[in-house]
C-alpha cells in the first residue's frame, strides 16, 4: 500500500474513532427524565448537559472524515473506468453508496440529539403533560453509524486505488487492442531447385 494511502485512512481513522468516542460520551451524559425536575407545575426544569457539545463535536468529526475521504478519492459517479466489472471497482462503487448512506443517518441522528438535548432553565409541559427528553440510543446510534461511515469510507478509498494501479499496470488489456492483428508477414519461401522449361516456350516467345 502507498505511503499516501496509509496516511489518509489514518487521519480518517482518526476522526472516525473521535466521532464515535464523542458520540458515546454524548449518549452518556444526555438529560435523564430523572434529571427533570418538576417543582412548579406545567413547567419543566432542565439541568445543564455537555451532551450538545459533545454531539456537535461528533458531527463535526464525522464530517471532516467523510470530506477527507471524498476529497482526495473524488466522486467515483464523475470518472469512467475502462475495467467497470472488475472487483475492486465494484468494491468502491457499493462501499462509496453505503457510505454516503450511512453518513446522512448518523449526521442528522447527531444533530438531531444535540439539537433536543438543549434544553435549559425551566420550558412549559409538553402535551400529555410531560417534559420531553431525548430518548435513549440517539447518540449510540448515530456514533455506531458514523464508525460504519468511515469505515466504507476507507475501504472505498482503497478499493480505488487499486483499482487506478491496476490499469495503470495494464496499459495494453483486451479492450484496447481489439481488431489489431499482430504477426509477422507470412511470406512464402522460395524454391531453390532449377526450373526446366521446355524449348519451344522460347520459340513461341521469339515468332510474333
Amino acid at each position: 500500500m502507498e505511503k499516501k494511502v496509509m496516511v489518509v485512512c489514518a487521519l480518517v481513522g482518526f476522526f472516525g474513532i473521535l466521532s464515535a468516542a464523542l458520540g458515546f460520551a454524548a449518549e452518556a451524559t444526555k438529560i435523564k427524565v430523572s434529571d427533570v425536575q418538576t417543582t412548579i407545575p406545567g413547567e419543566c426544569i432542565y439541568p445543564r448537559s455537555a451532551a450538545l457539545y459533545l454531539g456537535l463535536g461528533s458531527a463535526v468529526s464525522l464530517m471532516m472524515a467523510q470530506a477527507i475521504i471524498n476529497t482526495v478519492a473524488g466522486c467515483i459517479c464523475c470518472k469512467r473506468h475502462s475495467h467497470g466489472s472488475s472487483t475492486n471497482w465494484t468494491a468502491a462503487l457499493t462501499s462509496f453508496i453505503v457510505s454516503w448512506i450511512t453518513f446522512i443517518i448518523a449526521f442528522l441522528l447527531l444533530l438531531t440529539g444535540a439539537s433536543l438535548n438543549d434544553q435549559r432553565g425551566m420550558e412549559r409541559m409538553y402535551i400529555g403533560n410531560y417534559c420531553y427528553v431525548v430518548k435513549p440510543g440517539v447518540f449510540s446510534g448515530g456514533a455506531v453509524l458514523s464508525l460504519a461511515s468511515v469505515a466504507l469510507g476507507i475501504v472505498y478509498y482503497v478499493s480505488l486505488s487499486s483499482a487506478k494501479s491496476t490499469t495503470s499496470a495494464q496499459p495494453w488489456g483486451p479492450e484496447q487492442n481489439q481488431g489489431i492483428a499482430l504477426g509477422r508477414p507470412q511470406i512464402p519461401p522460395q524454391s531453390t531447385q532449377p526450373v526446366f522449361v521446355h524449348e519451344d516456350t522460347y520459340t513461341r516467345q521469339q515468332i510474333p
